[in-house]
């Protein structure tokens, strides 16, 4: 509402009453739901409110296998299905869940979504640790080290220009410098 702005019931809740989602977020944030399921929902243990970290598996475009990778980190979740109350009585199984997020962490988790299966993992309360860079792959997983093989980069051989002089029978080869 803005200063002097008639009151219009519309506009206004009940005491105690939720005003939206929208009054939630955070100026320059925008809202973005993740689509979740038992195994990548916390199972059932979410809550508006609570902070998240967000992880992205699937394959690269250069075919090097699949991997995880922690894309977004202390996220907060702003709703969960289509609540926004945060005295949820029972544990449900997420569907969906809205984060609050950057229009720049958008474009990323929109991308990553579209490529692969996100998953959430649940952030104490008050853990202000900052994640680091976290990348998984298969072989890392199961302690297997790959040796990666020698590139061999054979030496272009030398160019040399000659021009071919004929004196009778026989044809003199003489070097010169190369123009191109």
């Amino acid at each position: 509402m803005e200063a002097n702005e008639a009151l219009i019931l519309a506009k206004v809740t009940n005491p105690g009453e939720d005003a939206g989602i929208t009054s939630r977020l955070t100026k320059g944030m925008r809202a973005f739901a993740i689509r979740t399921d038992v195994s990548s929902g916390v199972s059932g243990f979410l809550r508006p409110g609570d902070t998240v970290d967000i992880y992205w598996s699937g394959s690269a475009t250069n075919n090097s296998g699949r991997f995880t990778k922690l894309i977004e980190a202390n996220v907060k979740l702003i709703a969960i299905d289509q609540s926004a109350n945060s005295d949820l009585e029972d544990n449900i199984i997420a569907r969906t869940v809205t984060v609050e997020i950057s229009p720049q962490q958008v474009a990323s988790l929109a991308q990553a979504q579209s490529t692969g299966q996100l998953s959430l993992s649940l952030v104490g309360s008050g853990d202000l640790t900052v994640a680091e860079v976290v990348e998984v792959d298969q072989n890392r997983l199961l302690g297997i080290v790959v040796e990666e093989a020698e590139e061999v980069v054979e030496a272009e051989a030398e160019k040399t220009c000659s021009i071919k002089t004929r004196r009778g029978a026989e044809v003199l080869e003489i070097p010169i410098p190369c123009t191109n």
